[in-house]
């Protein structure tokens, strides 16, 4: 996998912005200041146009870039025939919405440019607002997390297959294994600075097949595919979910998974018990009991298993994504996440002694289990 790291693009024209708030937007507003955002990982930028004379204070402004060689090269495993006519993060967005979804509105989108004019869910996103709260205020912001997220598997999932793009793509096999080749090639072969042994990535590789199979396996949903602490804004009473433009169908697992194994926050054990039974108990509720028991809904062991299964396989790919985000585009602010996110894969490696191959030829290339 031959990636380049791709420029962020200049920085937009404050005319340009002063007029379109002017003339192309729902209400008028005076620009006041433009405020640069740390962005996420990707090659997008954001800012805050902080406003006058309009029914809102302040506007999100995202600048487009070019697709950057990881999505490019994934794109390729999973595309599917479906003509991509419109931006996957509009089409998406106008399907959660569709779904009563909390996502921000889109006031004007300038495709010549690559700008887009969204609402303003502030800043704090839930890793921030659990920063210094004690455990019942923890409990209750991950219950609503939890309880959006059901909303968004049950009512994303029940509609708009003819028309959003998150039904065209799944988690299949090829897919679950390039994510699982992307944590070999980034946070293997990258960190270690040579190839594994040959005998011991055949036996990782196989033992990968054998979790990507089942994981394909599942009954799949709408999947936000980053749902986790820094793409969800507490907003007041709202919970906002943002960054949802890499939607796909996947199992019930894997949003969970992201949200309770978290990189960015480590919850306590008895924490992610309860959220789980609630993500459980909640998803019956809008199930019938033939989808309940193919989910595995009505084993609380088996359901368990699927969601550590899970979490082996999405924790890998961000290990691996942390170090390629260091390498390819000279980032190195998520390197100090990736301890906390290797611990939640040896915990579960050592929980299941049907992973004991993959574990022992696993750890003599992680430096955190050794």
């Amino acid at each position: 996998m031959n990636v380049r790291a791709l420029s962020p693009p200049a920085k937009p024209d404050q005319r340009l912005i002063a007029d379109t708030l002017q003339t192309k937007l729902p209400f008028r507003a005076d620009l006041a200041k433009v405020v640069p955002l740390a962005g996420d990982a990707s090659n997008r930028r954001y800012f805050r146009l902080e406003l006058t004379g309009g029914s809102v204070p302040s506007v999100i402004l995202m600048q487009l870039a070019d697709p950057e060689g990881f999505k490019a090269s994934e794109e390729a495993v999973s595309g599917s025939a479906f003509k991509v006519t419109e931006l996957p993060f509009v089409n998406v967005l106008r399907h959660l919405s569709s779904a009563g979804v909390a996502v921000p509105m889109l006031h004007y989108y300038d495709e010549v440019t690559g700008l887009l004019y969204l609402e303003d869910f502030g800043d704090v996103a839930l890793v921030h607002a659990c920063a210094d709260k004690n455990g019942s205020a923890i409990f209750e912001l991950y219950s609503r997390a939890i309880d959006t997220l059901v909303h968004i598997h049950l009512r994303a999932t029940g509609f708009g297959r003819q028309t959003c793009l998150a039904f065209t793509r799944s988690f299949d096999v090829p897919l679950v294994m390039w994510e699982f080749d992307h944590f070999l090639e980034y946070g293997v072969v990258a960190r270690r600075g040579k190839p594994m042994e040959a005998d011991d990535e055949k036996s990782v590789r196989r033992e990968f097949q054998k979790i990507a199979e089942l994981l394909a396996a599942q009954p799949q949903v709408f999947t936000h595919r980053d749902y986790h602490s820094r793409n969800l804004m507490v907003d007041g009473d709202r919970l906002g979910v943002i960054d949802f433009q890499d939607a796909l169908l996947g199992p019930p697992t894997y949003d969970l998974a992201s949200l309770l194994r978290d990189s960015y926050l480590g919850l306590d054990e008895a924490v992610i018990d309860s959220m789980i039974d609630r993500y459980v108990e909640e998803m019956c509720k809008g199930l019938d009991r033939s989808t309940q028991q193919r989910m595995e809904m009505t084993n609380p062991v088996a359901f368990r298993r699927l969601f550590d299964f899970t979490s082996i396989q999405r924790n890998l790919k961000a290990a691996g994504r942390f170090v390629y985000i260091e390498r390819v585009k000279h980032n190195p602010k998520f390197l100090a996440d990736i301890p906390r996110t290797l611990g939640y894969v040896h915990r579960n490696l050592e929980k299941y002694p049907e992973l004991e191959t993959l574990r022992t030829h696993l750890m003599p290339y992680v430096p955190e289990w050794q």
